[in-house]
């Protein structure tokens, strides 16, 4: 089932004049006067054309196909409501749930301004508003709640709806644009027709907030708060509410206590304000436009002046077509309309983070706590670096190669203002969540992409910095905090009982893991360096990258961590998971794409290695049984990250572990795996595997469903297997990809699964890689696929390329 858009039943209503035209002229004249400058003209539009195919491959709208509602459910913590291409506001409701929403909660406590898809932990969710009617009688939003059924809920890009029952069927319409959301309320007649505007409750912590009434249609606030996972540094944000009409009546709370008429609360603790509407004439319908800003209310006042002219509906329908011009560039052939939804509603996820940082006027808060002003880039933030170097950053070079260079560039903007490059970052604060050194991978798959032109040295000594040193001990950063240990002996000492500096996760309580991320970082430097021309650099990283080997216990024939002392540490079982992050020994085994041979060697040999994936994947049991082994043999539980000796394809750690069988010469079992880790992506609300982590699990979706992966974070390499589609066919962005198209075929690939042989650009392509040069330069990827495996691939000279080759530059 479906869960998409009912439609016809809002009549379209008139554009309200009055939503920015009567706003008070001295209240918002006082808040624009405080930011300098005016809002820039928006840059040229260079994304490519969409594909012209045939009529029957294209549905009316491809946003048709997108279901908002996949991944609410068993943890995999997206959220439904109303947002566009990596914008600022992420309007949606939130049920109780620590991330926003979960399908199986029963009630609707507000709809708030922002929302991170798929982390773990509560983070966002600033200023929830709800719709009420009646006298106001608690100011706790989980008392104030309203139940809610799914079958008076829709959702599509851009857009939802739902029915509240509590307050006599109120209709709730969302919407939003790059730094608004729009709200409609459709109430019954009534006197007492309220919205509340909550500060002191969100989804993490309110440490201070300040709500005032400017005029008889205007609420701004500010709410500062921190928290995500464990205690981080505090942010602000700011935000204006604009109403299509004047209230009949106001006030605001301090925590249960209601002042009506009052104009102003302000400090810790539960606040807010109300505003009541008379809806007993003809026009039912109360409109609001919500601005929000991380700079300061006069930022978020010019946000609102810059987008808050048009009417709910020309705000709906602007947003539905943002996200068909991000979706279109992608067309598949072939394959089931479920799998279509799946896909696209992966490709949607995939598009909405990181965030557009900066104001309308290109002003942003740096991590330095001063206003600073964008200048020839679009700021971003929000960055789950941990999870997106593996999938999704790769994903946006083919797709939105100008914004992941200004991501790049944003990236940099905080080192220089910051201090050092960021680990995980929400808003303009470091969080300090995850380990290993998942920047460098980052930043230099933006280089290797070609994408940070006249920007490479800047980007190479940020990266040198980070990966020679340790953040000073009043910095609130933590990056390689194992460096000395490190770079002195070649791990990360396993130290789960030593004092951290900062809030956050610890390296030391991950030693082994760790290791394992320093090591590949450094081989992503060292790619970055000989490119370069910094040769003895390149070296000396090079020889880092092989630091793996210093974990690596020859007697267990696993990964194992060790202790200050330099002895291995912790259960002698690798499925135990002491030491690893999120993950067993098992599970890492696999994260040495920089040297694939000499893990295999450390192995036993290709043989022993095979063997060695077979047991790890249930081989024989997949083989005659995907679907069922990757639903019951395979770790399933969304945190079930330890005690486990089988794949998680819910998590980010092994996400490469099926590609490593094309190091082995058995490309096939590459397929196989993810033909049936795919099977867990349905168009259902559990339809996500685990946590999406902004967007990683679905890019694994979508590129392993078109059939190319990049088996190297951090280089250009891209590991090839059968797409799940006849075709697909890339329009890609002109200025960095100059034929501005790429198609890969398989023509009958639903049904025969393993390739017979491939061609690139009507050549012979007998390895099983290819490069985003190779991509670059339009030659089109054609797989000739057979019910059973081939001799396609399977020679040691076929497999994706070690650091140490040349062809993997």
């Amino acid at each position: 089932m479906a869960w998409t858009e009912k439609r016809g039943e809002h009549r379209t209503r008139r554009r309200p004049a009055g939503v920015l035209g009567a706003v008070g002229a001295a209240a918002l004249a006082a808040l624009l006067a405080a930011a300098p400058g005016a809002p820039s003209a928006g840059a040229a539009d260079h994304r490519p054309t969409p594909w012209a195919g045939a009529a029957e491959d294209r549905p009316a709208r491809l946003t048709d196909l997108v279901d908002p509602f996949i991944g609410t459910r068993d943890d995999g913590n997206t959220f439904p409501g109303a947002t566009v291409p990596f914008g600022m506001v992420q309007l949606s409701p939130d049920t109780g749930h620590s991330t926003g929403y979960d399908w199986d909660d029963s009630k609707i406590r507000g709809f708030s301004a922002v929302h991170l898809a798929g982390v773990g932990c509560g983070i966002g969710g600033d200023l929830p508003v709800m719709p009420t009617t009646g006298e106001i009688t608690s100011t706790d939003n989980d008392v104030y709640a309203s139940p809610f059924r799914h079958d008076e809920e829709t959702a599509s890009p851009g857009y939802y709806r739902v029915k509240l029952p509590a307050y006599g069927g109120i209709t709730a319409e969302l919407t939003a644009t790059q730094h608004t959301g729009r709200q409609r309320f459709a109430y019954p007649a009534t006197r007492t027709a309220n919205v509340l505007l909550n500060t002191g409750q969100a989804l993490h912590k309110v440490t201070d907030s300040r709500v005032r009434i400017l005029d008889d249609r205007t609420v701004a606030a500010t709410v500062t708060g921190n928290g995500f996972c464990q205690r981080t540094e505090p942010y602000t944000v700011h935000t204006i509410t604009r109403f299509d009409r004047p209230f009949t009546a106001h006030g605001t709370w301090n925590k249960a206590k209601v002042t009506a008429g009052s104009d102003a609360s302000e400090g810790p603790g539960r606040r807010g304000a109300y505003v009541r509407f008379d809806t007993t004439g003809g026009d039912r319908d109360v409109e609001a436009v919500t601005a929000i800003s991380y700079v300061d209310p006069a930022g978020a006042s010019r946000n609102l002046a810059a987008e808050g002219r048009d009417s709910f509906d020309e705000a709906r329908e602007a947003a539905r077509e943002a996200w068909e011009r991000r979706l279109a560039p992608v067309r598949v052939r072939g394959g089931t309309e479920e799998r279509r939804r799946v896909f696209y509603s992966a490709l949607y996820r995939a598009l909405q983070h990181p965030n557009t940082g900066q104001d309308t006027d290109g002003r942003y808060t740096g991590w330095d706590g001063k206003v600073h002003h964008a200048q020839g880039f679009t700021y971003y933030q929000n960055w789950s670096l941990w999870d997106t170097y593996r999938t999704q950053g790769q994903l946006l070079t083919l797709l939105a190669p100008q914004e992941l260079r200004d991501m790049a560039l944003s990236l940099l903007a905080v080192d220089r203002q910051g201090g050092w490059l960021p680990q995980w970052g929400y808003g303009p604060v470091e969080t300090n969540i995850m380990t290993g050194d998942p920047v460098t991978p980052f930043l230099t798959n933006v280089f290797q992409q070609g994408l940070l032109t006249g920007h490479e040295e800047r980007t190479y000594r940020a990266l040198v910095r980070n990966a020679d040193g340790v953040p000073p001990e009043s910095s609130p950063y933590t990056g390689r905090e194992g460096n000395r240990e490190y770079l002195e002996r070649g791990f990360v000492p396993h130290e789960p009982k030593r004092k951290k500096n900062v809030p956050g996760d610890y390296d030391y309580q991950h030693g082994g893991s760790a290791t394992l991320e320093y090591a590949l970082a450094d081989a992503a430097l060292a790619g970055m360096a000989r490119d370069l021309g910094h040769d003895r650099d390149a070296e000396r990283f090079a020889a880092r990258a092989q630091n793996y080997r210093k974990v690596f216990d020859m007697t267990t024939g696993f990964f194992r961590p060790r202790d200050a002392e330099g002895k291995f540490t912790g259960p002698a079982d690798p499925a135990k998971g002491q030491g690893f992050h999120e993950g067993t020994s098992w599970q890492y085994t696999w994260l040495v794409p920089q040297d694939l041979p000499g893990l295999i060697s450390l192995l036993g040999g290709r043989a022993a290695a095979e063997r060695r994936l077979d047991t790890f994947f249930d081989y024989d049991a997949l083989h005659t049984d995907p679907v069922g082994t990757a639903r019951e043999r395979w770790v399933s539980g969304p945190y079930d990250y330890y005690n486990a000796d089988r794949y998680n394809p819910r998590n980010e750690p092994d996400l490469l572990a099926a590609y490593t069988y094309l190091a082995t010469g058995k490309p096939w079992r590459t397929t196989e795996v993810t033909d049936a880790a795919r099977t867990q992506f349905t168009d259902a609300p559990d339809g996500v595997t685990g946590n999406d982590d902004l967007g990683t699990m679905s890019s694994w979706l979508v590129l392993t469903s078109m059939g190319v992966y990049p088996v190297f974070p951090g280089t250009a390499t891209w590991g090839l297997s059968t797409p799940a589609f006849d075709r697909v066919d890339l329009a890609l962005d002109h200025r960095w990809y100059p034929q501005g198209r790429f198609r890969i075929s398989a023509p009958g690939a639903a049904e025969r699964r393993f390739v017979r042989s491939a061609s690139l650009g009507g050549r012979n392509l007998a390895r099983t890689w290819i490069t985003t040069d190779d991509i670059r330069a339009g030659r089109d990827l054609a797989f000739r696929v057979g019910s059973r495996p081939s001799a396609w691939g399977t020679r040691p000279e076929d497999a994706p390329p070690s650091l140490s080759s040349a062809a993997g530059r």
